[in-house]
């Protein structure tokens, strides 16, 4: 790796032997002199921590908000997606294992400054920055610094993250972020261990922590038929939910393929995603969607006062916008989310 695409990483600390503590995440990494974290991509050179992942992209494209997904965030417009190797967490199911579950590669990667990505978004008239596909967390430095500029220019900034982040860095990074969607991947303590490698309750922090600083939030729960799927958990997640982060906060119910170390479990059915969509209602979750499934049936955001259809989407497109200045064109209802 040229070592002018290397930076210095931040929350560590240097302890005796020159082996430093990575304090970046719940993993608490101890990392021997020329030795990696558990995200592959944070090296331990003498005993100074360096992020290897510094503006270091494997994928560098425009997406429809909508993909990431972002439902009440800008809908329609383009967000300009950026993405590193590694992962903090090692999920079996991973669905973009090939990125996330390897360190870097130099041949497969661009150098990318944060100058020349906020001269991408103007160029694309992207309205927002998301940081995607990979973990955000493992290329922090980078993020932080696009994020400033972002900020600036008035271009948003969204993070699509696993939330597995300590309090401290998440403190630092939030003032600079406009919206994010996390991936909430179970509701209980045992399966994050078995099946992710992490803890849940740090994830439930970043998530309550996010909220109280005035992040919107939007969560996504892939549904693994057998893992997470179970009804009374899914139950005990809304009302969580609906507790702790408001009855308007976004759910998106994603469906399984078979990926990386879980190829033996079939695609989720549709019923039950159907399940978990009016387990959501019930719970009094204003805003449930259901992806990986091409429907406009579950892709409908309806106003929260008069029931009007607000948006209407067909995968990643817009087929009906009937808010104007973030209010429902029928009603004048504000409407949940960040609209321009």
């Amino acid at each position: 790796m040229n070592e002018s695409h290397v930076k210095e990483a931040q929350f560590y600390y240097k302890k005796e032997e020159n082996i430093v503590l990575c304090e970046l995440c719940p993993n608490y990494c101890l990392i021997l002199p020329g030795k990696l974290g558990r995200c592959n991509v944070r090296e331990n050179k003498e005993g100074t921590l360096y992020s290897l992942s510094y503006g270091n992209l494997i994928s560098f494209t425009q997406d429809p908000i909508e993909k990431k997904p972002f439902y009440h965030i800008i809908p329609g417009t383009q967000s300009l997606s950026i993405a590193t190797f590694g992962c903090n967490l090692h999920c079996s199911f991973c669905q973009n294992w090939q990125i996330s579950q390897k360190g870097e590669s130099k041949d497969e990667t661009q150098f990318v400054s944060p100058a020349d990505v906020i001269k991408k978004a103007k160029q694309t008239k992207s309205k927002s920055i998301s940081y995607t596909y990979t973990e955000p967390t493992i290329f922090y430095e980078y993020v932080l610094d696009v994020a400033r500029l972002a900020k600036k220019a008035g271009i948003k900034n969204l993070l699509v993250t696993n939330g597995y982040i300590n309090p401290k860095p998440l403190k630092k990074i939030y003032k600079y972020i406009d919206g994010a969607n996390i991936d909430l991947k179970f509701f209980n303590p045992d399966s994050y261990k078995k099946y992710c490698g992490g803890d849940l309750e740090p994830v439930l922090e970043t998530i309550r922590l996010l909220k109280k600083r005035g992040v919107w939030i939007e969560i996504t729960h892939l549904l693994i038929p057998g893992l997470n799927d179970d009804l009374q958990e899914l139950k005990q997640m809304c009302n969580w939910i609906v507790r702790q982060v408001g009855d308007d906060t976004p759910i998106h119910f994603s469906r399984f393929f078979p990926r990386y170390k879980l190829t033996d479990i079939a695609p989720t059915d549709p019923k039950k995603l159907e399940e978990a969509y009016h387990i959501a209602k019930n719970a009094g979750l204003k805003h449930v969607y259901i992806g990986n499934i091409p429907s406009d049936k579950y892709d409908t955001t309806f106003c929260k006062n008069c029931d009007c259809v607000l948006i209407r989407r067909n995968l990643f497109n817009i087929t009906s916008n009937n808010v104007f200045m973030g209010k429902c064109k029928a009603c004048g209802t504000h409407a949940d989310g960040i609209w321009y």
